[in-house]
Protein backbone atom coordinates (compact mmCIF):
# COMPACT_ATOMS: atom_id res chain seq x y z
CA UNK A 1 0.00 0.00 0.00
CA UNK A 2 1.04 3.58 -0.61
CA UNK A 3 0.57 5.93 2.34
CA UNK A 4 0.77 9.72 2.24
CA UNK A 5 1.22 11.96 5.26
CA UNK A 6 -0.08 15.54 5.25
CA UNK A 7 0.51 17.24 8.58
CA UNK A 8 -1.60 20.30 7.83
CA UNK A 9 -4.10 19.50 5.04
CA UNK A 10 -6.57 22.07 3.80
CA UNK A 11 -9.58 22.94 1.77
CA UNK A 12 -8.30 24.93 -1.18
CA UNK A 13 -10.67 27.63 -2.40
CA UNK A 14 -9.50 28.44 -5.91
CA UNK A 15 -10.83 31.59 -7.58
CA UNK A 16 -10.12 33.57 -10.69
CA UNK A 17 -10.52 37.37 -10.60
CA UNK A 18 -10.03 39.72 -13.53
CA UNK A 19 -7.66 42.57 -12.65
CA UNK A 20 -7.68 42.15 -8.86
CA UNK A 21 -7.55 45.41 -6.89
CA UNK A 22 -6.99 45.91 -3.15
CA UNK A 23 -9.27 48.09 -1.01
CA UNK A 24 -12.44 47.35 -2.97
CA UNK A 25 -14.88 44.54 -3.83
CA UNK A 26 -13.62 42.03 -6.40
CA UNK A 27 -15.89 39.43 -7.98
CA UNK A 28 -14.58 36.11 -9.21
CA UNK A 29 -15.52 34.58 -12.55
CA UNK A 30 -14.49 31.05 -11.58
CA UNK A 31 -14.36 29.16 -8.30
CA UNK A 32 -13.87 25.64 -7.02
CA UNK A 33 -13.10 23.88 -3.72
CA UNK A 34 -10.83 20.87 -3.55
CA UNK A 35 -8.76 19.02 -1.00
CA UNK A 36 -5.35 20.56 -0.47
CA UNK A 37 -1.97 19.73 0.98
CA UNK A 38 0.93 18.02 -0.74
CA UNK A 39 0.21 14.49 0.45
CA UNK A 40 -3.50 14.90 -0.32
CA UNK A 41 -2.62 15.90 -3.90
CA UNK A 42 -0.33 12.88 -4.25
CA UNK A 43 -3.10 10.54 -3.10
CA UNK A 44 -5.69 12.05 -5.45
CA UNK A 45 -3.40 11.81 -8.49
CA UNK A 46 -2.35 8.26 -7.58
CA UNK A 47 -6.04 7.35 -7.54
CA UNK A 48 -6.56 9.04 -10.91
CA UNK A 49 -3.69 6.95 -12.28
CA UNK A 50 -5.16 3.71 -10.95
CA UNK A 51 -3.21 3.20 -7.71
CA UNK A 52 -4.80 2.82 -4.31
CA UNK A 53 -3.37 4.83 -1.43
CA UNK A 54 -4.27 5.85 2.09
CA UNK A 55 -4.07 9.48 3.22
CA UNK A 56 -2.83 10.01 6.77
CA UNK A 57 -2.53 13.20 8.79
CA UNK A 58 -4.65 15.46 10.98
CA UNK A 59 -8.11 16.94 10.37
CA UNK A 60 -10.42 18.93 12.62
CA UNK A 61 -13.87 20.53 12.70
CA UNK A 62 -16.45 20.80 9.96
CA UNK A 63 -13.83 21.73 7.38
CA UNK A 64 -12.05 18.50 8.24
CA UNK A 65 -15.29 16.59 7.67
CA UNK A 66 -15.64 18.26 4.28
CA UNK A 67 -12.07 17.33 3.33
CA UNK A 68 -12.70 13.68 4.23
CA UNK A 69 -15.89 13.79 2.15
CA UNK A 70 -14.02 15.21 -0.87
CA UNK A 71 -11.47 12.40 -0.66
CA UNK A 72 -14.33 9.88 -0.54
CA UNK A 73 -15.62 11.36 -3.79
CA UNK A 74 -12.19 10.73 -5.33
CA UNK A 75 -12.27 7.17 -3.93
CA UNK A 76 -9.18 7.91 -1.84
CA UNK A 77 -8.83 5.96 1.40
CA UNK A 78 -8.10 8.03 4.48
CA UNK A 79 -7.30 7.29 8.10
CA UNK A 80 -6.91 10.74 9.65
CA UNK A 81 -6.38 11.63 13.28
CA UNK A 82 -9.26 13.87 14.34
CA UNK A 83 -7.87 16.81 16.27
CA UNK A 84 -9.96 18.30 19.07
CA UNK A 85 -8.65 21.87 19.04
CA UNK A 86 -9.35 24.02 15.96
CA UNK A 87 -10.39 23.26 12.40
CA UNK A 88 -8.81 22.18 9.15
CA UNK A 89 -7.50 25.29 7.43
CA UNK A 90 -8.86 26.96 4.32
CA UNK A 91 -6.33 28.17 1.75
CA UNK A 92 -7.32 30.78 -0.84
CA UNK A 93 -5.61 30.46 -4.23
CA UNK A 94 -6.40 33.45 -6.40
CA UNK A 95 -5.57 33.70 -10.09
CA UNK A 96 -5.50 37.22 -11.48
CA UNK A 97 -2.73 39.31 -13.01
CA UNK A 98 -0.52 37.17 -10.76
CA UNK A 99 -1.10 34.12 -8.56
CA UNK A 100 -1.79 35.04 -4.92
CA UNK A 101 -2.21 32.64 -2.02
CA UNK A 102 -3.53 33.12 1.52
CA UNK A 103 -2.90 30.02 3.62
CA UNK A 104 -4.72 29.33 6.87
CA UNK A 105 -3.12 28.18 10.12
CA UNK A 106 -4.74 24.83 10.86
CA UNK A 107 -5.61 23.16 14.18
CA UNK A 108 -3.44 22.84 17.28
CA UNK A 109 -2.15 19.28 17.45
CA UNK A 110 -1.42 17.72 20.83
CA UNK A 111 1.37 15.27 21.77
CA UNK A 112 -1.25 12.56 22.21
CA UNK A 113 -2.54 13.13 18.69
CA UNK A 114 1.03 13.02 17.31
CA UNK A 115 1.52 9.68 19.06
CA UNK A 116 -1.66 8.37 17.44
CA UNK A 117 -0.16 9.09 14.02
CA UNK A 118 3.16 7.48 14.94
CA UNK A 119 1.34 4.35 16.12
CA UNK A 120 -0.43 4.11 12.76
CA UNK A 121 2.91 4.40 10.97
CA UNK A 122 4.30 1.60 13.16
CA UNK A 123 1.94 -0.79 11.35
CA UNK A 124 3.60 -0.21 7.95
CA UNK A 125 6.02 -2.77 6.54
CA UNK A 126 8.78 -3.11 3.96
CA UNK A 127 6.29 -3.65 1.12
CA UNK A 128 4.67 -0.27 1.69
CA UNK A 129 5.61 3.12 0.24
CA UNK A 130 5.36 6.21 2.41
CA UNK A 131 5.21 9.78 1.07
CA UNK A 132 6.02 12.55 3.56
CA UNK A 133 5.65 16.06 2.20
CA UNK A 134 4.87 19.65 3.01
CA UNK A 135 5.52 22.03 5.85
CA UNK A 136 5.17 21.25 9.54
CA UNK A 137 2.60 23.31 11.50
CA UNK A 138 3.88 25.25 14.48
CA UNK A 139 2.15 22.96 16.98
CA UNK A 140 4.28 19.98 15.87
CA UNK A 141 7.95 19.35 16.67
CA UNK A 142 10.23 20.86 14.03
CA UNK A 143 12.03 17.52 13.68
CA UNK A 144 8.85 15.60 12.84
CA UNK A 145 10.29 14.26 9.58
CA UNK A 146 13.35 12.94 11.41
CA UNK A 147 11.24 11.35 14.15
CA UNK A 148 9.20 9.42 11.59
CA UNK A 149 12.13 8.27 9.48
CA UNK A 150 14.21 7.23 12.49
CA UNK A 151 11.24 5.30 13.86
CA UNK A 152 10.74 3.45 10.57
CA UNK A 153 14.42 2.95 9.70
CA UNK A 154 14.51 -0.75 10.57
CA UNK A 155 11.55 -1.51 8.29
CA UNK A 156 13.63 -0.86 5.12
CA UNK A 157 10.66 0.92 3.54
CA UNK A 158 10.68 3.06 0.42
CA UNK A 159 10.09 6.57 1.74
CA UNK A 160 9.55 9.56 -0.55
CA UNK A 161 10.33 12.99 0.89
CA UNK A 162 9.18 16.24 -0.73
CA UNK A 163 10.33 19.04 1.55
CA UNK A 164 12.67 21.99 1.44
CA UNK A 165 15.88 23.11 3.12
CA UNK A 166 16.60 21.68 6.58
CA UNK A 167 13.52 19.44 6.60
CA UNK A 168 15.02 17.60 3.64
CA UNK A 169 18.72 17.77 4.48
CA UNK A 170 18.27 16.37 7.99
CA UNK A 171 16.59 13.17 6.78
CA UNK A 172 19.07 12.26 4.05
CA UNK A 173 21.02 10.10 6.52
CA UNK A 174 17.98 7.78 6.58
CA UNK A 175 18.37 7.14 2.82
CA UNK A 176 14.98 8.15 1.40
CA UNK A 177 14.00 6.29 -1.76
CA UNK A 178 13.15 9.52 -3.61
CA UNK A 179 13.49 13.22 -2.93
CA UNK A 180 12.08 15.98 -5.16
CA UNK A 181 13.67 19.38 -4.72
CA UNK A 182 13.13 22.00 -7.41
CA UNK A 183 16.06 23.93 -8.86
CA UNK A 184 15.43 26.91 -6.53
CA UNK A 185 15.42 24.67 -3.45
CA UNK A 186 18.63 23.06 -4.66
CA UNK A 187 20.24 26.50 -4.79
CA UNK A 188 18.97 27.32 -1.28
CA UNK A 189 20.31 24.08 0.19
CA UNK A 190 23.83 24.61 -1.14
CA UNK A 191 23.74 28.43 -1.04
CA UNK A 192 24.80 28.64 -4.67
CA UNK A 193 23.56 29.66 -8.11
CA UNK A 194 22.16 27.01 -10.40
CA UNK A 195 23.14 27.77 -13.97
CA UNK A 196 21.88 24.94 -16.11
CA UNK A 197 21.83 21.17 -16.18
CA UNK A 198 25.48 20.61 -15.20
CA UNK A 199 24.95 22.42 -11.91
CA UNK A 200 21.76 20.46 -11.19
CA UNK A 201 23.61 17.18 -11.76
CA UNK A 202 26.54 18.34 -9.61
CA UNK A 203 24.43 19.30 -6.62
CA UNK A 204 21.92 16.50 -7.11
CA UNK A 205 24.79 14.01 -6.79
CA UNK A 206 25.87 15.77 -3.61
CA UNK A 207 22.43 15.01 -2.19
CA UNK A 208 23.03 11.38 -3.11
CA UNK A 209 26.39 11.49 -1.34
CA UNK A 210 24.47 12.70 1.71
CA UNK A 211 22.15 9.69 1.55
CA UNK A 212 19.34 10.12 -1.00
CA UNK A 213 18.83 7.22 -3.41
CA UNK A 214 16.97 8.90 -6.28
CA UNK A 215 16.95 12.66 -6.83
CA UNK A 216 14.18 14.14 -9.00
CA UNK A 217 14.65 17.85 -9.67
CA UNK A 218 11.68 19.77 -11.06
CA UNK A 219 12.47 22.78 -13.25
CA UNK A 220 9.01 24.20 -13.95
CA UNK A 221 8.47 25.01 -17.62
CA UNK A 222 12.02 23.80 -18.36
CA UNK A 223 11.14 20.22 -17.45
CA UNK A 224 12.93 18.00 -14.96
CA UNK A 225 16.00 15.89 -14.31
CA UNK A 226 16.44 12.57 -12.52
CA UNK A 227 19.61 11.09 -11.07
CA UNK A 228 18.76 7.48 -10.24
CA UNK A 229 20.37 5.34 -7.56
CA UNK A 230 22.71 3.81 -10.14
CA UNK A 231 24.02 7.24 -11.11
CA UNK A 232 22.22 7.44 -14.46
CA UNK A 233 20.96 10.89 -15.43
CA UNK A 234 17.72 11.46 -17.30
CA UNK A 235 16.71 14.90 -18.53
CA UNK A 236 13.65 16.10 -20.39
CA UNK A 237 11.90 19.29 -21.34
CA UNK A 238 8.32 19.72 -20.17
CA UNK A 239 5.50 18.86 -22.56
CA UNK A 240 3.99 21.77 -24.48
CA UNK A 241 0.82 23.29 -23.09
CA UNK A 242 -0.78 26.34 -21.51
CA UNK A 243 -0.28 26.91 -17.80
CA UNK A 244 -3.69 27.01 -16.11
CA UNK A 245 -2.98 26.16 -12.49
CA UNK A 246 0.42 25.49 -10.91
CA UNK A 247 -1.03 24.29 -7.58
CA UNK A 248 -0.29 20.59 -7.11
CA UNK A 249 1.94 20.19 -10.17
CA UNK A 250 4.98 19.13 -8.12
CA UNK A 251 2.90 16.71 -6.07
CA UNK A 252 1.50 15.26 -9.29
CA UNK A 253 5.05 14.68 -10.50
CA UNK A 254 5.74 12.65 -7.36
CA UNK A 255 2.55 10.63 -7.86
CA UNK A 256 3.37 10.02 -11.52
CA UNK A 257 6.88 8.85 -10.67
CA UNK A 258 5.58 6.39 -8.07
CA UNK A 259 2.94 5.16 -10.50
CA UNK A 260 5.45 4.68 -13.30
CA UNK A 261 7.92 2.92 -11.02
CA UNK A 262 5.36 0.49 -9.62
CA UNK A 263 4.13 -0.37 -13.12
CA UNK A 264 7.53 -0.83 -14.79
CA UNK A 265 10.26 -0.91 -12.12
CA UNK A 266 12.15 1.25 -14.59
CA UNK A 267 13.44 4.64 -13.49
CA UNK A 268 13.37 6.16 -16.96
CA UNK A 269 9.71 5.25 -17.44
CA UNK A 270 8.91 6.53 -13.94
CA UNK A 271 10.70 9.79 -14.76
CA UNK A 272 8.69 10.44 -17.91
CA UNK A 273 5.39 9.58 -16.25
CA UNK A 274 6.31 11.96 -13.44
CA UNK A 275 6.99 14.84 -15.81
CA UNK A 276 3.77 14.27 -17.73
CA UNK A 277 1.70 13.98 -14.55
CA UNK A 278 3.07 17.27 -13.26
CA UNK A 279 2.40 18.98 -16.58
CA UNK A 280 -1.10 17.50 -16.87
CA UNK A 281 -2.03 19.11 -13.56
CA UNK A 282 -0.42 22.41 -14.57
CA UNK A 283 -2.45 22.45 -17.80
CA UNK A 284 -5.77 21.68 -16.05
CA UNK A 285 -8.17 23.33 -13.60
CA UNK A 286 -7.98 20.16 -11.49
CA UNK A 287 -5.36 17.49 -10.88
CA UNK A 288 -3.99 15.17 -13.57
CA UNK A 289 -6.12 12.35 -14.96
CA UNK A 290 -4.87 9.18 -16.63
CA UNK A 291 -6.03 10.21 -20.10
CA UNK A 292 -4.32 13.60 -19.79
CA UNK A 293 -1.07 11.98 -18.66
CA UNK A 294 -1.13 9.39 -21.44
CA UNK A 295 -1.71 12.07 -24.08
CA UNK A 296 1.30 14.02 -22.84
CA UNK A 297 3.40 10.84 -22.74
CA UNK A 298 2.72 10.36 -26.44
CA UNK A 299 3.79 13.96 -27.11
CA UNK A 300 7.00 13.85 -25.10
CA UNK A 301 8.02 10.45 -26.45
CA UNK A 302 7.64 11.72 -30.01
CA UNK A 303 9.77 14.73 -29.11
Amino acid sequence: MIYTVTFNPSLDYIVRVDDFKTGTINRCNYEMIRGGGKGINVSIVLGNLGHESCALGFIAGKTGDMLASILDEYHVNSDFIRVKNGFTRINVKMKSNAETEINGQGPKISKEEVNELLEKLDLLNSEDILVISGTIPSSLPSDMYEKIMARLADKKMRIVVDASNDLLVKVLKYHPFLIKPNNFELAEIFKCEINGVDDIVKYGKKLQDMGAKNVLVSRGKDGALLIDEDGKVYESEAPKGELVNSVGAGDSMVAGFISGYLETHNYEEAFYKGICSGSASAFSEDLATLDEVNNLLKQIRKG
